[in-house]
C-alpha cells in the first residue's frame, strides 16, 4: 500500500450566514446496467483479452451469452463499447472520455476482477492538505481537538460490526479503496441493498468524472488476518460475504461541482450512495439479509454542542495503518467550518489515515437505538483529527432518490 496523507474532501452542513440554495432532489444517475463482463485472467486486476461478455438478460442456446440490445444501444450513448471495455478501455481516462455528469454513471462488472491480491493492491485515494488550507474558515469552528488513538476492532468483524466494509474502484492514478457502510433502505425494509461512503470514494469532483469498476466487499478480512497471512488467504477470508458491483451511485451535485483533493472544497457535501448488486448472482438475498444488518441514517441529528459522542470506524490504509485491518475512533465532536455559507461540520480527534475515507460514524438517537450521522471526509497531513459532514436535506435528497430508484425492484 502507498502511504498517503489522509484528502481533505467535502464536508458538513451549514448552521447560520447566507446558505447555498440547493435541490434535494440531487444528481441523479441516469444508466443502470446489470451488465457482467466476465474476466477469466485477473492476476493484477487486468482483464484477459479473451475474456468473454456476459449478460443476465439470458443465452443463446451455445451457451453464449448475449448482451440485450437495448442495453448495448445505451452503453453505445455513452461513447461505450462493451467488447472494448471488458478488453481494457475502461483505462482509458482521457478527459473526453471520463463520463462526469451526474446521469453519466455506468459501472459494467467485470466478474473476478476484484480478487484478493488486486484488493490488497488497492491504494487510498486521498491526498493531503496543510493547515494553511484552512485559512480562510467562516463561520464556527471549535478547537483543534486532541488525537484519538484508533483501536482496532475485535474480530471478527461481522460479529461487532456487520454493517462496515470496503470499496474498491478503479480511477486514473490506478486500484484505489475506500471504507463503507451498509444503511437501510426505505423501499425494502430489512432488505436493503444500500452502502453510505464519501462522494471523492465514488466521484472525482470537479477535476474529472466517475470512478469505475466500483465494488463493496462487506466485513473485509473478517478474521483480522495480519497483511503476511492475507498473502496467501482465500477470497473467501478476504470477502467472506461476496464481493457487491454497484449497479448505481449518486452523490450531491455540490462535490460534482466543487469537490478537490486538497482545502476542503466540497467537503460539506462529501458523501454518495451507492446502490449493489452481488457479483456472481446466486441466492437472490439482498445485501442486508446476507450481512444480517443495515444502519438507519439520521437526517435530524442535534447540533454539534448536544451529540455526546461519536465514534467513527474504517479501514486505515496510509500509514502506519496497512488497510487490512477495520478500526474505530470514539470522540464528543465540536465543529468545523470550512466556508460559512456551506454546513458545519463534525470534527472528532482521531489518528486514522487515508483509507478510512467515507467510514460510517455512528451516534446513538434519542430512541436509544444507533444511526449513521457522518462519513469521514478529510483530515490534516499529519493525521490526528478527522471531519464529516452533518447530513441534512441535500444528503437526504441523494439518499431517497437511489431508494426511490429501486422502490420497484423484487
Amino acid at each position: 500500500m502507498r502511504s498517503e496523507p489522509l484528502s481533505l474532501t467535502a464536508r458538513g452542513e451549514g448552521e447560520k450566514g447566507a446558505r447555498r440554495r440547493t435541490s434535494p432532489v440531487l444528481a441523479v444517475v441516469a444508466l443502470a446496467s446489470v451488465l457482467a463482463l466476465t474476466a477469466t485472467g485477473c492476476g493484477s486486476g487486468e482483464s484477459d483479452a479473451n475474456a468473454q461478455a456476459s449478460a443476465s438478460a439470458g443465452s443463446e442456446g451455445d451457451g453464449k451469452i448475449t448482451i440485450p440490445d437495448d442495453i448495448r444501444d445505451r452503453l453505445k450513448e455513452h461513447g461505450i463499447d462493451v467488447d472494448q471495455w471488458k478488453n481494457g478501455a475502461w483505462r482509458n481516462w482521457d478527459r473526453d472520455d471520463w463520463l462526469r455528469e451526474a446521469q453519466d454513471y455506468i459501472n459494467p462488472i467485470i466478474e473476478g476482477l476484484w480478487d484478493p491480491d488486486r484488493m490488497r493492491e488497492a491504494e487510498d485515494p486521498d491526498r493531503g492538505v496543510q493547515e494553511s488550507d484552512l485559512s480562510g474558515d467562516q463561520g464556527v469552528t471549535d478547537p483543534e481537538p486532541a488525537p484519538v488513538d484508533a483501536k482496532p476492532v475485535s474480530p471478527t468483524y461481522h460479529d461487532n460490526v456487520p454493517e462496515a466494509g470496503k470499496v474498491f474502484f478503479d480511477s486514473p492514478e490506478g486500484t484505489m479503496v475506500c471504507s463503507a457502510t451498509v444503511v437501510e433502505d426505505p423501499a425494502h425494509p430489512g432488505k436493503s441493498d444500500m452502502v453510505w461512503t464519501a462522494g471523492h470514494c465514488v466521484h472525482a469532483g470537479k477535476s474529472g468524472g466517475w470512478y469505475r469498476n466500483t465494488a463493496f466487499v462487506p466485513s473485509y478480512n473478517d478474521q483480522a488476518l495480519s497483511g503476511a497471512e492475507l498473502g496467501s488467504a482465500t477470497e473467501k477470508d478476504v470477502a467472506p460475504y461476496g464481493v457487491w458491483w454497484a449497479d448505481w451511485a449518486q452523490t450531491s451535485d455540490q462535490w460534482i461541482a466543487q469537490g478537490g483533493p486538497t482545502g476542503g472544497d466540497g467537503a460539506p457535501y462529501d458523501f454518495a450512495v451507492i446502490h449493489v448488486t452481488r457479483e456472481e448472482g446466486g441466492s437472490g438475498k439482498s445485501l442486508e439479509e446476507t450481512v444480517g444488518s443495515a444502519l438507519p441514517v439520521n437526517f435530524a441529528a442535534p447540533a454539534v454542542p448536544q451529540v455526546e459522542s461519536i465514534t467513527a470506524g474504517g479501514y486505515p490504509a496510509a500509514a502506519p495503518f496497512d488497510g487490512e485491518t477495520l478500526y474505530q475512533c470514539q470522540d464528543r465532536p465540536g465543529r468545523l467550518s470550512i466556508n460559512a455559507s456551506d454546513p458545519t461540520m463534525y470534527r472528532i480527534g482521531c489518528t486514522m489515515t487515508g483509507g478510512s475515507s467515507g467510514g460510517g460514524w455512528v451516534a446513538t438517537g434519542a430512541d436509544g437505538r444507533p444511526a449513521l450521522v457522518s462519513n469521514t471526509s478529510i483530515g490534516p497531513v499529519n493525521a490526528g483529527w478527522l471531519a464529516g459532514p452533518r447530513l441534512g436535506e441535500v444528503a437526504k435528497g441523494v439518499y431517497d432518490s437511489v431508494s426511490e430508484k429501486f422502490a420497484d425492484q423484487s
